[in-house]
């Protein structure tokens, strides 16, 4: 009992740590002005040489502009087909949702991996900040940015989100028909993490109010001291006991492997305040209406399948654990043997881009 308490204290400091730098966009037209971003290539993967890269930027219904790497095959002709990626939540496009854009460009598709709003490169303030709405409309925006350039098929975009982004994503499809496809990879649904915990350990009544106390608290000192108190990121120095699944997102974003400069959970992590949105604002409360086809793919032994789970049964109605399934135009993935992490980076290859690749032709 004292183990589970410890490994729900720890992961309760990383939801919150899961939970910068101004560019500007002309206003009335489609075409991108020269911004002052990080023109060298400082991503965690190494650079193709299948595919152009270029940055760009986008600006979504709040006024926020958004900072993205568009990754285009080379020789691509007539209009594309095209994805906006994002996630995981608290990483930035130099690192997963890189390497997932610019491995599709390989296979065809025109993609952007994007900096969410007050993260990254993109805009707004104050940095580190989350918001079910905002993120994802930030997707919305990125489909409105791909929709009218010259060289994409409007009729043919899809979207893929990661990690807490997964449940972005979802959100997205129920709400914008212009996305034909929509993938969620090793995906958390923040809202119930946020209202419930891991694995439920704080689903009381008692123990939401408890948050909502701590995080009014916090909004009075932040309003005092005219700063917002960080959360931290992964947890460093790394506890000797630390679950393993703790170990693996240690491994990925606190060394050489996943680490970046401007990630937040690599670093100092989110806001505490955050995430506060997510206590009373659930994702997937439509997703039962999406119409389009939806791909969850989940590691058979992340500690977070059971949000892909949850999603596929809110989209289907059936509830599944640990196994592969299809109901419809729904499909959950499970990759035998493969952690939450593993879903990341190419380090363990598992990654099933075949699979992602024949999903989106199929559908697109």
């Amino acid at each position: 009992m004292k183990k589970f308490f410890i490994t729900v204290s720890i992961l309760s400091a990383m939801l919150f740590a899961a939970c910068g730098d101004q560019m500007s966009n002309n206003k009335n037209t489609n075409e991108m002005t020269e911004l002052n971003l990080t023109q060298e290539w400082d991503k965690t993967f190494p650079k193709s040489e299948n595919v152009n890269h270029t940055k760009v930027t986008f600006r979504n219904r709040y006024g926020i502009e958004l900072a993205a790497d568009m990754y285009t095959p080379k020789n691509a002709s007539g209009k594309m087909p095209a994805i906006a990626v994002s996630g995981p939540f608290g990483a930035v496009k130099e690192q997963s949702s890189g390497l997932y854009a610019q491995h599709l460009a390989e296979r065809g598709f025109i993609t952007v991996a994007f900096d969410p709003s007050f993260t990254g490169e993109s805009g707004g303030e104050p940095r580190r900040m989350a918001s079910p709405d905002i993120n994802t409309e930030d997707f919305l925006a990125a489909v409105d940015f791909l929709s009218t350039r010259e060289n994409i098929d409007p009729e043919r975009i899809g979207i893929i989100g990661i990690c807490g982004f997964g449940g972005m994503a979802i959100n997205a499809a129920a709400i914008d028909t212009r996305i034909k496809a929509t993938i969620a990879s090793t995906m958390y649904d923040m809202s119930k993490v946020n209202v419930e915990g891991y694995f439920g350990s704080e689903n009381t009544p008692e123990k939401r109010m408890e948050k909502r106390r701590a995080i009014a608290a916090q909004r009075t000192e932040d309003f005092k001291n005219g700063t917002n108190k960080r959360a931290g990121g992964v947890i460093d120095p790394l506890p000797d006991d630390a679950p393993w699944f703790v170990k693996d997102y240690y491994a990925y974003y606190k060394t050489p492997r996943g680490y970046h400069k401007r990630s937040g959970n690599s670093n100092d992590g989110w806001n505490v305040i955050g995430c506060q949105s997510f206590l009373n604002q659930p994702l997937l409360a439509w997703a039962s209406e999406i119409e389009t086809p939806v791909l969850l793919i989940h590691g058979e032994k992340a500690h977070s399948r059971y949000f892909s789970e949850y999603a596929f049964e809110k989209m289907t109605g059936k509830h599944v654990e640990g196994q592969s399934v299809k109901e419809g135009n729904k499909e959950l993935l499970i990759i035998p043997g493969a952690s939450h992490v593993d879903l990341y980076d190419d380090k363990a290859g598992v990654i099933p881009y075949e699979k992602i690749e024949k999903f989106f032709k199929e559908n697109l």
